[in-house]
């Protein structure tokens, strides 16, 4: 059930999204799209309390009410850089807005959103793991919520290899790769 509910919520998120953009770029209605926009993080309050519901009911925490906490820490702390990603992309397209600015692919300001990037991982993951941590309090029966501890210490791990990868670009930062056929005396 809360799988199906984690992927219900994913569909929402963009069904709002996308209709949100509908109405700003294509309908002409700003507030009703800036209103579609904000209804966002109602579909993280829905998930929660089914979640959190479940639990309540007795079942047995499982891999899936991990993932409900970390899709939640994820939406929460990406969410807003996803929907500007999605609104700069519609105007572009249906509203005669400017290109996409290209990511940087090499140098410094690489390594810049690599470290930006992982801040955001850590906010995600601060978010899901006080909600494990909360639930794993609020059930209080370690037999029932020991996958939950589990997927901290997974999620830790990724974090952890997240941080090793992204702050490599700081030290060892990537470089252009010069095109084929400069170089040994050809001008």
């Amino acid at each position: 059930m809360v799988l199906a509910l984690i992927v219900g919520c994913e569909i929402a998120f963009w069904v709002f999204v996308l209709a949100g953009l509908t109405c700003r770029y294509l309908l002409g209605m700003r507030r009703t799209g800036a209103v579609l926009l904000a209804c966002t993080p109602v579909i993280d309050l829905i998930l929660l309390a089914s979640a959190s519901y479940d639990l309540h009911r007795g079942a047995t925490a499982g891999f899936t009410h991990g993932m409900a906490a970390v899709y939640i820490g994820v939406s929460v702390a990406y969410g807003h850089r996803m929907i500007r990603w999605a609104d700069v992309r519609f105007a572009h397209r249906f509203a005669g807005g400017p290109p996409p600015a290209a990511k940087a692919k090499f140098g410094e300001e690489h390594a810049r959103n690599e470290r930006r990037g992982w801040s955001l991982h850590l906010l995600a993951w601060a978010i899901g793991c006080a909600l494990l941590y909360g639930i794993i309090l609020w059930i209080g029966d370690a037999n029932r919520t020991a996958s939950l501890l589990q997927a901290v210490r997974l999620w830790s791990l990724v974090l952890g290899i997240d941080f090793l990868i992204s702050f490599s670009y700081t030290l060892w930062p990537r470089k252009e790769k010069k095109p084929a056929g400069s170089g040994f005396g050809v001008k």
